[in-house]
């Protein structure tokens, strides 16, 4: 069982990636702040008297099942206000939440300006072909390389077999390679 404390401290340490993967979902940071706090909200009612070692795969598949939501209300909404003629113009902020990313413990941490200018550069192209990935080959990468996922857990987590989480991670890496090669940049 779960400590109140251990649920604390578990979910203070997920927020920031667990908004990055909701951000890169549904590209609005209003919905992904809600996306996140109704998925950790689901978790500490529903099942926060679970072993804290259970927590990350829960929380990932509430995580993505709260994803899914918001598209099944987007397109219902989206249905009704076309057929009300009801549009409006978009406004957009010019306010980029995936501008920075803090650097990790043990991270490579660059120490004058120029690299610092450049990590945040191949940070922003990476963010970018990430959100061009399709939804599920996203979701595997996500799950596996960002959240340290294993493949069954991620396969847990997405619903799916392991062999379509390699699948999607494989077909996901290759294109993300293609496109930072094509772009100049080598890791």
């Amino acid at each position: 069982m779960a400590s109140q404390r251990e649920l604390s401290d578990f979910l203070v340490a997920i927020e920031r990636r667990a908004f990055k993967q909701a951000m890169f979902a549904v590209r609005n940071e209003e919905s992904a702040l809600d996306i996140v706090q109704d998925a950790m909200m689901k978790l500490a009612e529903k099942y926060g008297d679970r072993p804290a070692a259970e927590l990350p795969m829960l929380f990932q598949r509430i995580l993505q099942n709260t994803i899914r939501d918001y598209y099944r209300r987007s397109k219902v909404r989206s249905l009704w206000t076309t057929l009300l003629s009801s549009l409006s113009p978009n406004d957009e902020e010019d306010h980029d939440p995936l501008e920075t990313i803090s650097s990790e413990a043990g991270s490579y941490s660059p120490q004058t300006p120029h690299d610092q200018l450049q990590q945040s550069q191949v940070l922003a192209v990476i963010e970018k072909e990430i959100e061009l990935l399709p939804a599920r080959q996203r979701e595997a990468f996500l799950l596996r390389y960002w959240e340290d996922m294993d493949v069954a857990e991620t396969a847990s987590a997405m619903g799916c077999s392991e062999g379509s989480v390699k699948t999607h991670c494989s077909r996901a890496n290759h294109t993300l390679a293609a496109a930072l090669k094509a772009k100049g940049i080598t890791l």
